[in-house]
Order: C-alpha cells, then structure tokens, then sequence
C-alpha cells in the first residue's frame, strides 16, 4: 500500500510539474512575443544598460531599437517560423502588416551590433550574460526600406521551479507517507502476529500461544472471534478423536472375537470369505483412524534416507510374494516421519497390486522435491474422475473394474500424510506415445528440507 500511495503521489507530482514548467514556458513565450511586438511597433528609447528586474533573465539585456538598411539574419542562420507565426498575429491585433517579418533567436554575444554597442563602453567582455540566448524580431513595413530590430531575452531555466516542485514532494512524502506508514504499521503489526498465529495453529493446534487483542477496534475483534474459533475447532477436534478412539475400541474388540470364532467354521472355502471380510474391515478402521490422526501433534521430522525407506516397504511386499519391484532410487537424505511416509506409500502401493497386477516404486528428486512414484500396468483412471477419486470414501468400479477393495480412505490417507509435510498427491495415466494407456501413475512430491 505504502509502494503504491508512493508510486500515485509520484506520478501526480510528475504530471504536475510537467503542466507547472509548461504553463510557465507559455507564459514566457507569450511575454516575450508582446515584448518584441511593443518594441516593434512603439520603438521606444531605452537606456542602454537599464537593469531588468525578472528573475529568469540576464542582468542587462534592454537594449534599444536598432534600425538597419539590411535584413539582420546572419549567415547560416536559420528563421524561426513558429513564433514568426505568432508575432504576425499580435501585429494584426494592432492593423500592422508589416511587408517583411524575421525572427529568430541567438546569443548576445553573437549578435554583432550588442557588441559593437558594449565594446563602446568598454570591458564588453565584464559581462556574464553574454552566452544567454534572445529572441531577435526584425520588420519592414510597406513602403520603408530599412528594418526595425529588436530583442527580447528568453528565460534562463526552470531549476528553481523543479527545486520548489522536489521541496514539496519531499514535504508531501514526509507527511502523507509518513503518516501513512505509521498508521499502516498500527494495523499490520497484529494482522501479521495474528498470521503466524494461524500457521502455527494450523501445525501444532495448540490453544497456548493465543494472542492478546492489540491493535485498532476491528482488529481486536478479529483477533477474539479468532481465539474462539481456535477453541471451538479444537474442542470439536478432541471430541472427534476421543470418539474415533472409542469406535476403534469398539469394533476392534468383537472382529477379534470373530477372528476366533471363525476357526469353527468347517466350509474352509466359507472361513476364508470371512476371515478375508473381516480383515477389510480392520483395513479400513485402520485407514479412519490414521485418517483422524492426520495433522495431530506427534512423530516429529527425523533425518531420513528416503531411498531406504523404499527399498524396505518394497522388502516386505516381495517377501509376501507381492509383484512390487524398486527401480530407481537416488540417496536421498531428508527430514521426514518415516511412520507416516510408510503408510501412504504402501497405500499406493496396495492400490497398484490390487487394480494393475503390480507396482513399480521409483525415487527422484526434481528440484526441491522428492517424488516418490508408484506405476501400474492396470486400466488407470478417467482424467475426469482423478480429482474425485482423492476424495474420503470415493471408489473406482466404474473406472478401475476393481473386483474388491476397502473403504475408498487409500489415497485420502496418501494425499493427506503428503500434505501435512507441505507436499502433495498427484495422479495420471501413463501413455505411450501413440496415446495407448499403459496403466497409472500415482506421485508424491514432497519438500527436501
């Protein structure tokens, strides 16, 4: 805001000074042009040497009328047709048409006549507005022979007028920007402790570190209808954890008993469907509750060699008998919850074996990221429906033509296991290059740190 009140003042600052000098520069030019135009037609007898009282001009420049036989343009010298333009107007103001009309502007010192007029005073050299430019406007009315010449000085310079336009801008600046900034900082101080504020509530969720209310009368508001709805959002998070705690227990305690029970039944076919469906239950209680966990003050980042972590999940599937395979894997040391990263990568793993026949685990770093990639060879998923399928409880019959599966919480877990450490979940169908799926590719990018 401050950049912005600073870059509008000085644009209106620098358009004002633009019409000042401009409007100034006129103003002189239509002095000058009256000037040459009383002297040539009233040819007064001025002192030589009369002091001129306007601040932008030389300290002796009024000259009396010359009056010559021959026109007063030098050799080389080049006519002035705009101002000739304008001072034939303010002549025919006053009924003179003069026959000829010559203005043009140069210095005094080469004006042959002003020198002849010094040098009979002596010391024209003494003088220290000799290299100041004028305007020299010669006439020669109908039926005359000789020339009527005089001379005008221009105004030397605007700098006082841009000094007097920098003083105020530096005034304006001290006093709008100044005051802005001290108000601004009143305002932003609280709103950025009330930002961190949020970002650490967001990690850690901890209600110890709420803020006082500082600040102007909205703020404060703010900064208590803030701290409420931190309580009210981690009361209603406590509350969901000591119910999915006790939902759990709950259900984890009869499927045990069922595990047992189940060893009764004499149709082996029979016992293993239960025993199968008992333990997609389990899987899926597993996924709510490590859904739940999610975000919650616990395993902190330890450094980690992501390359091993991968080749031990893959390890375990291989011992199973499972087609899971590591390709390539760079050493890549990094802080991470390694508990966590276990869950989401066996997540896309199971994913893969279930709806592709296999996975292929893969560890590259691109930038500040790792990316853990998971292919398939299955059918994929439409590009329409990849969004969806990141979604709690979404399932994929239509698009994966999965015979089985859980609860649809897989890849949520995976998404939100990535997000928790600033990284993200991202899916696409792999293709060949005539366009024919291969199978899906499930990625996690994470931060490097």
């Amino acid at each position: 805001m401050l950049l912005a009140v600073a870059a509008a003042l000085l644009v209106a600052q620098g358009l004002s000074a633009v019409l000042q000098v401009q409007a100034a520069r006129q103003r002189a030019e239509s002095r000058a042009m009256n000037a040459l135009a009383f002297q040539l037609v009233a040819e007064p007898r001025m002192v030589f040497g009369q002091r001129h009282r306007h601040r932008d001009t030389p300290r002796w420049t009024r000259l009396r009328i010359q009056r010559t036989d021959t026109s007063p343009l030098l050799p080389g010298e080049s006519r002035d047709g705009a101002r000739e333009q304008a001072l034939t107007a303010i002549l025919a103001e006053q009924n003179i048409a003069p026959v000829e009309l010559v203005v043009t502007g140069r210095t005094w010192r080469q004006d042959g006549w002003v020198m002849q007029q010094l040098a009979e005073r002596g010391r024209p050299e003494a003088y220290d507005w000799l290299d100041y430019p004028f305007l020299l406007a010669a006439m020669r009315r109908d039926g005359e022979t000789s020339w009527t010449v005089a001379r005008v000085p221009l105004p030397q310079g605007d700098q006082w007028r841009i000094s007097r336009l920098a003083l105020q801008t530096l005034v304006l600046y001290v006093v709008l920007v100044g005051g802005l900034a001290l108000l601004l900082r009143r305002i932003t101080r609280p709103l950025a402790a009330l930002t961190t504020r949020v970002e650490d509530f967001a990690r850690t969720r901890d209600l110890s570190g709420q803020l006082a209310p500082t600040g102007p009368q909205d703020m404060r508001r703010l900064i208590v209808a803030h701290n409420a709805m931190e309580a009210r959002i981690a009361a209603l998070l406590d509350e969901k954890d000591v119910m999915l705690g006790a939902i759990g227990h709950d259900l984890k305690t009869p499927l045990a008993a069922l595990r047992v029970r189940i060893e009764s039944v004499p149709d082996t076919a029979e016992r293993a469907r239960m025993a199968a469906t008992i333990e997609d239950i389990v899987h899926s209680l597993d996924d709510m509750l490590w859904l739940a966990r999610v975000g919650r003050p616990g395993e902190e980042p330890e450094r980690t060699d992501m390359a091993a972590l991968l080749e031990s999940v893959v390890e375990e599937y291989e011992d199973l008998g499972q087609p899971v395979t590591l390709e390539e894997a760079d050493r890549l040391p990094m802080a991470l919850r390694a508990l966590w990263l276990r869950r989401a990568v066996r997540n896309l793993v199971d994913n893969a074996v279930r709806y592709g026949g296999g996975a292929r685990v893969s560890l590259q770093r691109e930038g500040t990221s790792a990316v853990v990639r998971v292919d398939d060879d299955g059918p994929g998923i439409a590009e329409d429906a990849q969004d969806a399928m990141l979604l709690p409880f979404a399932r994929g019959e239509t698009s994966r033509n999965r015979g089985t599966g859980g609860a649809g919480l897989g890849l949520t877990l995976a998404r939100a296991i990535a997000e928790q450490d600033g990284g993200a979940l991202r899916l696409a169908n792999r293709r060949d290059s005539d366009g024919r799926l291969l199978g899906l590719r499930a990625e996690l990018h994470l931060p490097v740190r």
